[in-house]
């Protein structure tokens, strides 16, 4: 289930650093095909800013190279795996560790759940999926409220008034994320605005600010960035308190406060699933929204679906494994936008792919954004497929099927995305209910490929009520 739910485990190149700092790995030549370093010092990094991310250079990097390319962060050999064939013989479906957990904690400064052994990262995992599958039991009503009051709001509007999907859905996800994960406290807006200009602030610096040491040479940025950390952590260390001990289990927060978790950890895993929690909801709902504008014809097969499955009833937790084109869209989606471009796992011990020795400790990227815009497994690569009949979708079905086997291992480790896809079904279930959505002309949308693809700019569309 949720086949796509993998790509919570990606980075950009400043994780990449992260995770060499954390893990030092061999400094002899992997002897895989490859880029040389254009600088000593900085290897090939230069490389990957004059191409604009990581995702873009990794795409060149494997046209020159081949499905398994070499290039060099610093002093340090970097492997990249770009085809299916390859992530399949390497992949390691027993793995339990969330590599986007450790490394967002490792760029906030946190050791917490770090430096544990198999057994602690198990029980992370379980107290995690117990916490996540709570929280959107207990509050599913107040999910549905909140997003009917932005589509309420949306067919209010003219028919000709654009609507801008990225304001409108990103704070949609900080009111439904901040409320689901840490309680009432937050249907105050009030609390609400200021987690976003914090959010804003840490997670914008994170994006940028790590990749060329910009921020350490700027005083005003650095300070605004660890001022907003420091009151972030504040906040949510006075959710902790003020929720420790009460009745109401509700919330993420008190699946974590009801565990052998220290107060520092509680704060830190809340901060790390609220971090990444909005912006990964936020985005798949943006880019699901605009892809659906793009297509009266699958805005028609989903409403179809929702008059079989549900009838008249309004949507429900329980009903929402059965919207199963409703996931096909989601799936394709994240497909689409690349919505986390790339993966990446140390190599424990040496392993080898094709006829290639991988040495130990070294850095493994996964390639996502490559694969799965590959002309020869994809139907339409780089575009949104509109799942046209049978025989379009039997045609690939095969290579399809490999990559989902190959990366679900990652479906239930990243609480993330179980939340972001239950939040966007409800989204879109609700949106094409009761409008149309529509595509303004002329507009170009291109994504920026950060630690979650999102758009350049904001993404408007216009809305019709459904007669």
């Amino acid at each position: 289930m949720l086949d796509f739910a993998i790509f919570a485990v990606t980075f950009v190149i400043i994780l990449v650093g992260a995770v060499l700092y954390l893990y030092p790995s061999s400094r002899s030549a992997s002897g895989i095909p490859g880029l040389n370093p254009t600088e000593e010092k900085d290897g090939n990094i230069q490389d990957i800013v004059n191409q604009g991310s990581l995702h873009e250079f990794l795409a060149c990097l494997h046209g020159q190279f081949g499905p398994v390319a070499s290039f060099w962060f610093g002093g340090r050999p970097v492997v990249s795996l770009g085809s299916v064939d390859q992530l399949r013989q390497h992949i390691n479906p027993n793995r339990t560790t969330d590599s986007f957990e450790t490394m967002l904690k490792s760029l906030l400064g946190y050791r917490s759940g770090m430096g544990g052994g198999a057994t602690e990262a198990v029980m992370r995992k379980k107290l995690y999926e117990s916490a996540v599958n709570n929280t959107l039991k207990e509050n599913f009503p107040l999910l549905l409220k909140l997003v009917e009051e932005l589509v309420g709001k949306w067919k209010s509007f003219p028919k000709d008034q654009h609507t801008p999907l990225c304001a409108h859905l990103l704070g949609l996800a900080m009111k439904a994320v901040t409320q689901l994960a840490l309680g009432d406290r937050f249907r105050n807006d009030a609390e609400v605005i200021g987690f976003r200009k914090n959010h804003e602030a840490i997670w914008s610096e994170i994006g940028k600010g790590y990749l060329d040491g910009s921020m350490e040479k700027s005083s005003i940025r650095k300070e605004h960035y660890e001022s907003a950390l420091a009151e972030m952590e504040t906040v949510l260390m006075s959710v902790a308190k003020d929720r420790k001990g009460q009745r109401s289990q509700t919330a993420f927060v008190d699946a974590l406060l009801q565990s052998n978790l220290t107060d520092r950890q509680v704060m830190e895993d809340s901060m790390v699933f609220t971090l990444a929690g909005c912006v990964i909801t936020a985005n798949l709902c943006i880019w699901a929204v605009h892809f659906l504008s793009t297509s009266e014809e699958v805005q028609e097969k989903l409403h179809q679906e929702l008059e079989d499955v549900l009838g008249s009833e309004p949507v429900s937790l329980d009903k929402i494994p059965q919207l199963r084109y409703f996931q096909q869209v989601l799936n394709e989606t994240v497909r689409t936008a690349k919505l986390t471009p790339i993966a990446a796992q140390l190599q424990e011990n040496e392993g080898k792919v094709d006829q290639h020795i991988i040495p130990k400790e070294t850095l493994v990227i996964y390639a996502l954004g490559v694969v799965l815009q590959d002309a020869d497994t994809w139907i339409l690569p780089y575009f949104f497929d509109n799942i046209k009949g049978k025989e379009r979708e039997c045609h690939h079905q095969a290579k399809k099927k490999d990559v989902g086997l190959l990366l679900t291992f990652y479906t239930t480790i990243s609480p993330h995305f179980r939340f972001a896809y239950t939040v966007a079904t409800v989204v879109l279930s609700t949106v094409v209910r009761q409008l149309k959505l529509h595509q303004v002309k002329g507009q170009v949308v291109e994504a920026r490929s950060e630690l979650v693809s999102t758009p350049k700019d904001d993404t408007w569309i216009t809305v019709s009520k459904r007669s």
